[in-house]
C-alpha cells in the first residue's frame, strides 16, 4: 500500500530524534500524515510490525488506496472485516489483535480531527480465553533436568546454564535475554537485579535469584568480560562466519540452545520454546503462592488478565477428583 510505504518512510525520520533538522526536513516532517505519526510512535518493532500487517490487512480489505479513505469508514466496514477474519479461521486472540490496531489507528485519527469517529467502538470481538494459555509449562522436575542438562566445566556449558538460569528463575522474554548487558546486573537496596527492557519501553528491575547469580559469576569469570559493562552479557563461544564473539547471542541461537537441552533431558514436551520457560516460570510462581499483581509486574505485563493465563492451579494433574476416586 503506497500510504503505509510512506508512513514506513516517515516512522524512519521521526524517529532520527538526535538529528539537528534542515529546513527541508522540518518541512516533511511537517507533511507526515495523522496516520504516519500514529505507526511511527509505535516503539518496538515487533508490535510495529504486527500493526503495519494489521492495518495492510485492513486497507486491502477495503480497497483503499490513500489515507483519505479512512474518513469514510463505517462500523459496517469493520465487522465485514471481522467476519472475513472468522472465515480464515484466525485464532480469537488474532482477531483481538487486528482490531485493536485498527481502533488504536482511528482513535489517533479522532484525536487530530482527522475522522470524526473510530468505527471499531463498540464492534463485538471474539471472547478472551482466560483459563489458561496455550503456552506448555514444564514440570517440577522438568524443569530440574533442564537446568542440569549443560554438563561440564567448559564456558559453554557454564553459559548455557546461565541462560537457562535466566530464564526459568525471571521469566524473561527472548528479545529481553538476548538484549542484556553486563550493567544490566547491578544492586539495589543491597540485593543484585536484573535490568530488564521490556515491551512497550518499559523498564522493570527483577531481583536475581540466588542460583542464578550463581550460575551468572561462575560465566562471566570465565568468560572474561565482566568489566565490559555496555557489551552484550550472553555472548557466542565460536562465530563461524566473521569470528567475532563480543556480540550478543541471537535469539534464534538460545532457542537452538534450549532444544538441545530439552532433547538431552528426555523432554518430550510438544512446543517446548523459549516461551515455554517463561511460561513455568510464572506457573511455578503462582503455585508458589506468589501475589498475582507481583507477578503480573514481574512479567512486565499491562494487563493482568494476561498473567491469568498462567495461573494453572485449577487444573494441576495432581489435584484432580480423578487421584480422589477409590473402589
Amino acid at each position: 500500500m503506497t500510504d503505509l510505504t510512506h508512513y514506513r518512510q516517515s516512522a524512519d525520520l521521526v524517529q532520527h530524534r538526535d538529528r539537528i533538522l534542515t529546513a527541508e526536513q522540518f518541512h516533511q516532517l511537517s507533511l507526515v500524515p495523522a496516520a504516519g505519526v500514529w505507526f511511527a510512535n509505535i516503539d518496538n518493532p515487533n508490535t510495529r510490525r504486527a500493526y503495519q500487517n494489521d492495518v495492510e490487512d485492513f486497507m486491502a480489505f477495503l480497497g483503499m488506496e490513500n489515507s483519505e479513505e479512512f474518513r469514510d469508514v463505517t462500523r459496517a466496514h469493520v465487522i465485514g472485516w471481522r467476519k472475513v477474519l472468522e472465515s480464515r479461521k484466525l485464532a480469537a486472540a488474532t482477531i483481538r489483535r487486528k482490531l485493536s490496531a485498527v481502533a488504536s489507528l482511528f482513535d489517533h485519527l479522532c484525536n487530530e480531527n482527522a475522522v470524526t469517529h473510530n468505527p471499531v467502538s463498540g464492534v463485538k470481538r471474539p471472547a478472551a480465553d482466560n483459563n489458561e494459555g496455550k503456552t506448555p509449562a514444564l514440570s517440577d522436575d522438568q524443569a530440574r533436568m533442564l537446568l542440569k542438562a549443560p554438563e561440564g566445566d567448559s564456558l559453554k556449558a557454564k553459559r548455557d546454564r546461565a541462560i537457562i538460569a535466566v530464564y526459568l528463575f525471571h521469566a524473561l522474554r527472548r528479545a529481553e535475554l538476548v538484549d542484556l548487558k553486563v550493567s544490566s546486573l547491578a544492586e539495589r537496596r543491597g540485593v543484585v537485579h536484573i535490568t530488564v527492557f521490556g515491551k512497550g519501553s518499559k523498564t522493570r528491575y527483577v531481583p536475581v535469584h540466588p542460583a542464578a547469580l550463581s550460575a551468572i559469576n561462575d560465566y562471566l569469570d570465565d568468560a572474561g568480560h565482566r568489566d565490559d559493562k555496555s557489551g552484550a552479557l550472553f555472548r557466542p563461544v565460536k562465530n563461524n562466519v566473521d569470528g567475532t564473539l563480543d556480540k550478543a547471542m541471537t535469539g534464534n541461537g538460545v532457542y537452538e540452545m534450549v532444544k538441545v537441552y530439552g532433547r538431552k533431558a528426555g523432554i518430550t514436551l510438544d512446543g517446548l520454546c523459549l516461551h515455554a520457560l517463561r511460561a513455568t516460570a510464572a506457573t511455578n510462581a503462582l503455585e508458589h503462592q506468589a501475589d498475582i499483581a507481583y507477578v503480573q509486574t514481574w512479567l512486565g505485563h499491562s494487563n493482568i488478565s494476561t498473567t491469568r493465563l498462567y495461573d494453572r492451579r485449577k487444573s494441576r494433574p495432581e489435584d484432580s477428583p480423578t487421584f480422589k476416586v477409590s473402589y
